[in-house]
């Protein structure tokens, strides 16, 4: 079973970003020009602290150009981006985004404070180092083990060589725990020389958030994160957060000590650490920390430089803008008028009390207005769209800070995402009630407005007026209606790519040239989407397998068969019955069937093995993995019921049916 298919994640966040678009982009258009130059007038360009706080500190940059895995393969390049160098942005990125993308090519080893050190710019998050009496402290070792022992190495080549003694996880986001055997051996971790701490939940989040929705958000991660796109300035050039993800070895090693108090102290070699937990803010388990020695705050992901997703665009659950809003509010009260210095797990510190206060006060003022602004005008009666189009941006001055700019969430889509947090997708108007399926529906309105012919025209002239938004949007019902003309086609390309060209958001830039790209060249099958990690497939648990089963089970293959399998796991001393009736598949922990159909034994690594596919079922059988008493036909044809999704379905253009 492909369970690279289920962990989205993981697949977004491996995802190699390099890729050459066959068909050459076009120029910005006037308009374009005009809207982007117009940015320069709009925010404080003038204001460099930024650029001032990024670079202070730097103790080396990285020695060479590339890290490569122990096979030569590229997991991050530090060249990429060089394009980034010059000063003006180029007419065909918008000039807060140019901003963003230079400060985040601040790459290497930085002094934070005495005994606190972070490594920046190795992959889409940050690598944080407190030195211990005896040993270091690593939180936070980003996506891959190959960025990871990279960034420690450039540590040691400037700092003693001291032990990893602890490896702390601030939450549950692969690109926060992914790179751990990158830089601790597990042995040692198992024999008690290195603690993994973790927030309360950790291990159930890190494997199951989005699991059974993984290869539909995989597939939409590619747009978020433009994994196909060239890097440079009609491409991809940031990813908001950072600059883009590393393509290695995705790691873990489960937590020995979880933080489970709402406020929660540990010493480790000699640094005090106070834990904050915040469940249900930007991941299910997180928390904050506080070293009252630094006098620093670590806000984890709670607070970043830029506006951050309640809804990411790939798809997830939507988070709880008030709950959120609330953490960074307790953490301001608790710790503001005792930190002189915060680090966050993306971007780079601030110094100051006064500055992390206003900081931290804007941050928690902005998801509080997100959600508020959103239940006020929700109870007005207006739809998502209406309110997305009604506040469009933050009110000032809090609009005209650079660290509340739309750069990976955004005030459009985060108040749709509170929308339906609230009401879910039905904005009320019946007529939306269940409406036609795209394709029927682009046909008919194309055939009302006078055919795609009349349309296309009509659609040409809103283009040369700047109206790229329309475009998109009457552009999509033309290609839908028919995806086999070139010429709506290249036309609703022409306008997704001034769209991102204009965008500050850099997820919606990716989003919009990935599909002007697939419009006009198709997908790239076989593009490089992500890697499975063993560690991860181990990992999941017994229900997360069955669980995913059943979405597989495919309702047309199954209907009118049933059965009821028991599974023994000898190894982990764990009893489920499985029963297949009326389509679903269904089962009970802790149960065993009477009359089972039959009766499956086997260990958990057995189960991984195929689900890495190591080893097939009927090997397994063969080679006596798997024992099966009662009916081997039944167990084997239940897989054969199972649906395999495709990677590489249809964004831009209709997908059909399975």
């Amino acid at each position: 079973m492909p369970l690279r298919r289920i962990l989205p994640a993981i697949l977004a966040l491996v995802a190699f970003q390099c890729a050459t678009a066959q068909t050459a982009s076009a120029p910005a258009s006037p308009v374009t020009v005009q809207a982007n130059a117009a940015w320069l007038q709009a925010l404080p360009f003038g204001d460099r602290q930024d650029f001032e706080d990024a670079h202070r500190g730097l103790v080396a940059r990285f020695p060479e150009g590339t890290i490569r895995g122990a096979d030569g393969r590229v997991a991050w390049d530090f060249n990429a981006y060089a394009f980034e160098r010059a000063d003006a942005a180029p007419a065909t990125v918008n000039p807060s985004l140019w901003r963003l993308a230079q400060l985040n090519n601040e790459a290497g080893l930085f002094k934070v404070t005495d005994r606190l050190y972070q490594v920046r710019g190795a992959d889409l998050s940050n690598m944080n180092i407190i030195e211990g009496d005896t040993g270091i402290i690593v939180m936070d070792p980003l996506i891959t083990a190959e960025t990871a022992r990279a960034a420690l190495a450039l540590y040691y080549a400037h700092r003693p060589r001291k032990p990893v003694v602890a490896v702390i996880y601030t939450h549950s986001h692969v690109d926060h725990f992914g790179g751990a055997k990158g830089i601790v051996d597990e042995a040692d971790v198992k024999a008690g020389k290195v603690a993994v701490i973790a927030p309360a939940g950790f291990m159930e989040e890190a494997i199951s958030e989005n699991v059974l929705a993984g290869n539909a958000m995989s597939r939409r991660a590619q747009y978020m994160y433009g994994t196909t796109l060239p890097r440079n300035a009609t491409g991809q050039v940031d990813a908001g957060l950072g600059k883009a993800t590393s393509r290695g070895t995705v790691t873990l090693l489960a937590p020995t000590d979880l933080i489970d108090k709402t406020i929660d102290t540990r010493r480790i070699d000699g640094i005090d650490i106070e834990f904050q937990l915040t469940p249900g803010t930007e991941a299910p388990a997180e928390m904050n920390l506080y070293f009252p020695q630094l006098r620093t705050l670590c806000i984890a992901e709670n607070a970043a430089r830029t506006q951050h997703n309640i809804l990411t665009i790939r798809g997830a659950q939507v988070r709880d803008a008030k709950a959120w809003s609330f953490y960074i509010g307790q953490a301001l009260a608790r710790y503001g008028e005792r930190s002189d210095i915060l680090i966050a797990q993306h971007h780079w510190p601030t110094w100051g009390k006064a500055r992390i206060n206003e900081f931290l006060s804007d941050q928690r003022d902005m998801y509080a207005y997100l959600n508020d602004q959103t239940l006020r005008l929700m109870n007005h009666g207006l739809t998502p769209t209406d309110i997305a189009d009604t506040l469009r941006k933050l009110p000032e001055p809090l609009a005209s800070k650079w660290y509340a700019r739309d750069y990976y969430g955004s005030v459009s889509h985060n108040v749709r995402a509170v929308y339906q947090r609230y009401l879910g997708f039905y904005d009320g108007n019946p007529a939306h009630l269940n409406p036609l399926p795209p394709v029927q529906g682009a046909k008919k309105t194309i055939e009302w407005m006078g055919g795609a012919d009349a349309v296309l025209a009509k659609a040409r002239e809103a283009y040369a007026r700047g109206e790229y938004r329309w475009v998109a949007q009457i552009g999509n019902e033309l290609v839908f209606a028919d995806p086999a003309n070139t010429a709506a086609r290249a036309l609703q390309a022409d306008a997704l790519e001034q769209l991102g060209y204009q965008a500050e958001n850099a997820t919606w830039r990716n989003a919009y040239l990935t599909g002007a790209q697939e419009l006009r060249n198709g997908i790239r099958r076989g593009a490089p989407g992500g890697t499975t990690s063993p560690d991860l497939v181990r990992a999941l648990t017994v229900p997360h397998f069955f669980d995913y089963l059943a979405v597989r089970l495919n309702a047309d293959k199954s209907a009118g068969k049933a059965m009821t399998l028991n599974w023994n796991f000898t190894d982990l001393q764990e009893r489920y019955a499985m029963t297949l009736r009326n389509s679903a598949l269904t089962y009970l922990a802790d149960a065993q069937a009477a009359q089972a159909t039959a009766t499956i034994t086997l260990d958990k690594a057995t189960l991984d093995r195929i689900s890495l596919k190591q080893l097939t079922l009927p090997d397994a059988i063969r080679d006596g993995s798997i024992r099966i008493d009662g009916s081997p036909q039944a167990v084997v044809s239940l897989f054969g019921m199972l649906d395999t999704f495709d990677g590489y379905f249809s964004i831009v253009t209709p997908q059909a049916a399975p």
